[in-house]
Parts: structure tokens; C-alpha cells; sequence
């Protein structure tokens, strides 16, 4: 069974832009990588959910499903998962290959480096129940991840550095 990294963080931490650089870095090391990124799964495979607490919760499950059965030696998952129960669902479903990894920026580094205009939009009124800014759909940080990586105060390579540290250090891979 794969090693999956669920990377759990506010739109806009760092999530996917880390797990593609620890891809490159975990295959230039041997290591048979798949990315599941939250968004990407939702757009080809669920695209009749929607937003909802329910949909959200529906979509982590269906990504851990697909997580649990995959073939990789490592598997990454960048998604939001803003509920606690999300994730242990998540972490129970995978078992214990499953690592939590939270990806943290305070929401004003998510505002700034917003590249697909989200925020904006949310703060406008555009969006509804968007994670993080509607009360509706808070993010539920993480109490005791596996590991933390502040994207605020690290660039890409740093992050992936300390995250491999940290990895070999608890002897997750050689």
C-alpha cells in the first residue's frame, strides 16, 4: 500500500505548488509518485459536487478512496480538507500509511499570492461559502499534524527540504 501525504491548508498555502516540487525531488530519488490534487480529482471524476459541507466531505472521501488503491510507492494529495472529521475519515480510510501534512500561510499570504482570483471574488460576494472567509465553510486547522510547513516564512525549495528531513527522520522512506 502507498504512503499517502495529505496536504491540508488554506486555497492558496502552497499545496499542489509543494507536493509537484516533492514529486520531482521523490522521483528523482527512485520513488513511483502519484498526485492527487484535490481540484483535479473533483474536475475529471466529481463533477457534480458542489461546495456544500456535505459535497466537501464526499470529495476527501472519494480522493482517500482513490488514494488507498493506488499502485504508487507515494502518494500526494494537495486538497483543502477543511474539517478535522474530513481528515480522520481520510486518515481511517487509508490507514496507516496515511500522513498529515499541514501546509500553513496566514490568510492574508492566501489573499496576496491569489493567482485564480478566488479570494476575490469570495470577499465580493461572488463566491458563496468559500473555505476560510465564510463563516459557513470555516478551515479547521489541524491540531496535531504529522508534520507543519510554514509556506510564509519558507520558499518552495526550502519547503521541500525540511519536508524530506522531516520524512527521513521518521523513517517514513529511506
Amino acid at each position: 500500500m502507498a504512503i499517502v501525504l495529505w496536504f491540508t491548508g488554506l486555497s492558496g498555502s502552497g499545496k499542489s505548488t509543494l507536493a509537484e516540487a516533492l514529486k520531482r525531488e521523490l522521483e528523482s530519488r527512485g520513488k513511483t509518485v502519484e498526485i492527487l490534487d484535490g481540484d483535479a480529482v473533483r474536475e475529471k471524476l466529481h463533477k457534480n459536487l458542489g461546495f456544500s459541507r456535505e459535497d466537501i466531505r464526499e470529495n476527501n472521501r472519494l480522493i482517500a478512496e482513490l488514494a488507498a488503491k493506488s499502485s504508487a510507492e507515494i502518494v500526494l494529495v494537495p486538497v483543502i480538507s477543511p474539517y478535522k472529521e474530513d481528515r480522520q475519515m481520510a486518515r481511517e480510510i487509508i490507514g496507516g500509511n496515511f500522513i498529515e501534512l499541514f501546509i500553513h500561510a496566514p490568510l492574508q499570504e492566501c489573499i496576496q499570492r491569489d493567482v485564480k482570483g478566488l479570494y476575490r471574488k469570495a470577499l465580493a460576494g461572488e463566491i458563496d461559502n468559500f473555505i476560510g472567509i465564510s463563516d459557513a465553510n470555516p478551515y479547521e486547522e489541524p491540531l496535531t499534524p504529522d508534520l507543519t510547513i510554514n509556506t510564509a516564512d519558507l520558499s518552495v525549495e526550502e519547503s521541500v527540504t525540511l519536508l524530506m528531513r522531516q520524512l527521513q527522520e521518521k523513517k517514513i522512506w529511506d
